[in-house]
């Protein structure tokens, strides 16, 4: 429980400083993971970005604040993080369908969205196959592109990356590179600061073409899923089953290495194709 208690104490930090400024890495680091990880983990338990759940949480506080006292809107804008009286305006009526003025007027529609906490479930409805496995440092090789911004816009890009990187003509050669395990394409999400770098790449210990960039992945112990079924669908349903069903409950917590995705030869459009999610994880 050790795990929810942190990310519940991330929450609680992110509560307090609703109307101040608000640090994504201190909250990572009371969660006990990286930046990268917590906002990845906060959208699958959530079912939300972060970013969005703060600015949901902000303006249901700012719409309280608007009709409980005689503050000005533009008071009210900065209290809560808006400098520009039009980005506020803005984000007010994303979420209550209304400007600030019009929320000042009694009996004003208004929406209200309550501070969560998280909470296990027990579903039992599927089981999950997994092994845990230590593995020495490897190399890959293959096309890298960084994205930048929020976590989840740049996730709905990858699929764009994998479908520019397979018309692009240079999946083959890199197959051909492939002698090392884990046998399979692999898609690799490494942290970079705040941001992060995907690869479409292979393990290799051949020479580095001179249009590809090449990794180590360091020394690991790995919690690794198979997954069953179509892609995309399966494998972002088993990545939020790791993090809601899996994980909470394990004894470990992430570790400070990239998360890989194993894709084996085969119909990836298959109701029975199988591939793997690698976890990284350290003992709590």
């Amino acid at each position: 429980m050790d795990w929810l208690n942190s990310m519940n104490a991330a929450l609680d930090y992110i509560e307090k400083h609703l109307d101040d400024e608000i640090d994504i890495d201190i909250a990572a680091r009371i969660a006990r993971c990286s930046t990268f990880h917590f906002q990845r983990m906060f959208s699958y338990i959530a079912d939300v970005p972060l970013s969005e759940y703060i600015r949901r949480r902000r303006m249901t506080l700012a719409a309280f604040a608007l009709q409980s006292c005689d503050a000005k809107v533009i008071d009210i804008s900065l209290k809560y993080g808006y400098d520009s009286p039009t980005a506020f305006n803005r984000a007010f009526q994303s979420v209550h369908g209304i400007t600030p003025s019009a929320a000042k007027k009694t009996g004003a529609p208004l929406k209200a969205y309550p501070p969560i906490s998280f909470k296990i479930t027990i579903k039992g409805e599927a089981e999950m196959n997994y092994r845990i496995e230590k593995k020495d440092a490897f190399r890959i090789v293959g096309i890298k592109r960084h994205f930048s911004g929020e976590i989840e816009d740049s996730y709905k890009k990858v699929p764009i990356f994998w479908q520019e990187t397979m018309q692009s003509g240079v999946i083959p050669r890199m197959c051909e590179l492939i002698n090392k395990e884990p046998i399979g394409l692999l898609g690799i999400s490494t942290e970079c600061f705040k941001d992060f770098d995907y690869f479409i790449a292979v393990a290799t210990d051949k020479q580095t073409p001179k249009d590809m960039e090449e990794y180590i992945i360091p020394e690991c112990l790995w919690a690794i899923f198979e997954c069953v079924g179509a892609m995309p669908e399966a494998i972002q349903n088993m990545q939020k089953r790791i993090a809601t069903e899996w994980l909470p409950t394990s004894g470990y917590e992430y570790a400070n290495a990239p998360d890989i995705e194993v894709y084996p030869e085969g119909d990836q459009y298959s109701k029975d194709y199988k591939c793997e999610v690698w976890l990284p994880i350290v003992k709590k």
